[in-house]
């Protein structure tokens, strides 16, 4: 559907509407736009095979390549193809249909003269064009009797789609004023997919880099995504799309502002947990499509030698951003200055990890024992450091890390936890400086407040 939408965007439409239906015929796909439309000589001349040759030069909006886009991405889909264009009042309407090709071993297209009868024909009003699919057959995976299992296969690729097309446009959907490009899936207006997260305040962006080459600039900028807790769970998982944040990291290409490849560093480096929150957009104009050998479906690219060794220069400063925002939230649980509950050793390329011995917690209970037990609750102190589930989380944490929780605590385990800190000396002022980033303290905010400002009170009338 998308190579479908680029000619509506480059024939100028505003709003797109993207109309399904599954009935017992099988489903059916209709692509409606306010575009310019094509007067019948133009329609004839869309439907034949490579309408355009890729060495033409292109307006800067025009995201076509080898005028394939439509044919190739409908037999992609469907065995009938049918246009209808209305420009200046006229009606223009052709058929492909690869079951008559067949039977008559013709390539010829049928040129309607009442395409009234069509789906959503009287949907097309102003100027535009209509495109539909019919006989859709090879959304199905193979399945050819069960109509109710070809309604569910085609409503969850519809889904799919329906994401891809939020991303793939989301420039132009982000847009404001009468430029905005407007796409409705049966009447419901789909809202865009930003990648960089450029409405959160925590995202960070570094200054683009311009490469002149011949054949236009290559404009590139790095952005680092917010950690996962600096935003709502449902952005996170829209962020990642199906694949998750892993999967998704790295450069995002654009030609003319539409995503045409995303997730990969092209062979440059490596797609880790570290690096996740790395993105980097890199813009090209319709001029260098040689240059960059882009496919025929507008989906593929390969990396110029040139703009490889200009990112390869920057990579290390592109996923500093992200490594540094995962190492700053995990130093700040092993910081000795604030107190961890945890304890981060590292003896030479070994790194271990136990509970904090001398965390107030421990030894204010501590000091509440005989020595006989002091000592054997200091021994099950090290027997949970030393049974760390290493290898469950080390699965985990590579499949999906941001899911990974502590457990939760009540009230009395927070209240006690606070009070050791005030046993062992420390002024209100450092105690709320330990704990405020550090969980379970952190999710009780208000009640470590409560606590904090009654030692207050009472130290004042004192």
């Amino acid at each position: 559907m998308a190579d479908i939408i680029d000619n509506s965007i480059t024939a100028g439409a505003t709003n797109i509407r993207l109309l399904t239906d599954i009935g017992p015929e099988g489903p059916l796909l209709g692509i409606l736009d306010d575009g310019a439309g094509m007067t019948e000589d133009e329609l004839i001349a869309a439907m034949r095979p490579g309408s355009r040759s890729p060495t033409e030069e292109r307006d800067t909006p025009d995201l076509g390549r080898f005028g394939l886009g439509l044919k190739s991405a409908s037999f992609s889909q469907c065995r009938r193809l049918t246009v209808v264009s209305r420009r200046d009042g006229i009606v223009s309407a052709a058929i492909w249909d690869l079951d008559e090709v067949v039977r008559t071993n013709t390539w010829a297209i049928e040129v309607m003269q009442d395409p009234s009868p069509l789906p959503w024909f009287r949907q097309l009003r102003g100027s535009g064009t209509l495109v539909i699919w019919e006989k859709i057959d090879r959304i199905a995976d193979g399945v050819t009797h069960d109509k109710d299992r070809i309604a569910e296969i085609a409503n969850e690729r519809i889904s799919n789609a329906e994401y891809h097309i939020r991303l793939v446009f989301h420039r132009f959907m982000s847009v404001s004023g009468r430029k905005a490009l407007s796409i409705s899936l049966n009447g419901r207006t789909l809202k865009p997919i930003d990648p960089f997260a450029e409405s959160n305040a925590a995202t960070m962006r570094d200054q683009e880099d311009v490469l002149h080459l011949r054949q236009g600039d290559v404009v590139i900028q790095s952005i680092t995504l917010p950690h996962h807790r600096q935003m709502s769970q449902q952005a996170w998982e829209e962020l990642g799309g199906p694949e998750g944040h892993l999967k998704s990291q790295g450069f995002y290409l654009y030609r003319g502002r539409r995503l045409i490849q995303y997730g990969s560093w092209f062979g440059l480096a490596r797609q880790t947990e570290l690096t996740k929150l790395s993105r980097v957009r890199i813009d090209i104009p319709n001029s260098m499509d040689s240059l960059w050998k882009i496919d025929v479906k507008k989906s593929s690219a390969q990396m110029p030698p040139v703009v490889r060794d200009r990112l390869r220069k920057l990579l290390d400063r592109i996923s500093l951003g992200s490594r540094r925002t995962y190492r700053k939230r995990g130093q700040k649980l092993v910081d000795e200055a604030r107190m961890p509950m945890w304890s981060r050793i590292q003896t030479g390329e070994q790194i271990s990890y136990c509970p904090n011995e001398e965390h107030p917690v421990f030894l204010d209970f501590a000091d509440r024992l005989d020595p006989d037990l002091r000592e054997a609750f200091m021994n099950c102190i090290r027997l949970v450091g030393s049974s760390l589930p290493v290898d469950t989380l080390h699965s985990d944490m590579a499949g999906h890390a941001e899911k990974i929780r502590g457990a939760s605590a009540g009230e009395a385990t927070v209240i006690q936890g606070v009070e050791a800190m005030f046993k062992r000396g420390l002024a209100p002022g450092d105690v709320w400086t330990i704990l405020r980033d550090v969980e379970p303290f952190a999710s009780h905010r208000e009640l470590v407040e409560r606590i904090i400002v009654g030692h207050q009170e009472v130290r004042s009338e004192v």
